[in-house]
């Protein structure tokens, strides 16, 4: 089965596009993760921009994902990841969990291919 994302190369930047209203399926999670943890640990891709512009439900084992992620990244140099495209509910979870703080969330895909280079 085909994953419900878009993997591109926008200038420096990996941009993973979820096609898809929910973020919620177990075994669905468990490919996606395994292949955005793929994009880093076997193609060595260090600057990536996550939109959830599509999405309108996340579950605790996609934010799992998203801060395993991170973790990976966290430990390589020159490496960053920004989150775009979070809608007003998805927003909402991340500030309850204070995932805020850690995450850098722009509004727009245009927004994150902006950030500075580490």
């Amino acid at each position: 089965m085909d994953l419900p994302l878009i993997v591109q190369q926008i200038d420096q930047f990996t941009v993973i596009e979820f096609h898809t209203p929910s973020l919620m399926d177990p075994p669905l999670l468990e490919r996606l993760g395994q292949a955005v943890y793929r994009l880093v640990d076997e193609e060595d891709r260090r600057l990536l921009v996550l939109d959830f512009s599509q999405v309108q439900f996340l579950s605790s084992q996609a934010i799992g994902v998203v801060l395993t992620l991170k973790k990976k990244l966290d430990k390589l140099p020159h490496s960053t990841m920004v989150l775009c495209g979070v809608g007003p509910t998805l927003m909402q979870l991340i500030k309850i969990t204070r995932l805020d703080r850690v995450l850098t969330i722009k509004p727009t895909q245009a927004e994150a291919l902006k950030v500075p280079l580490p």
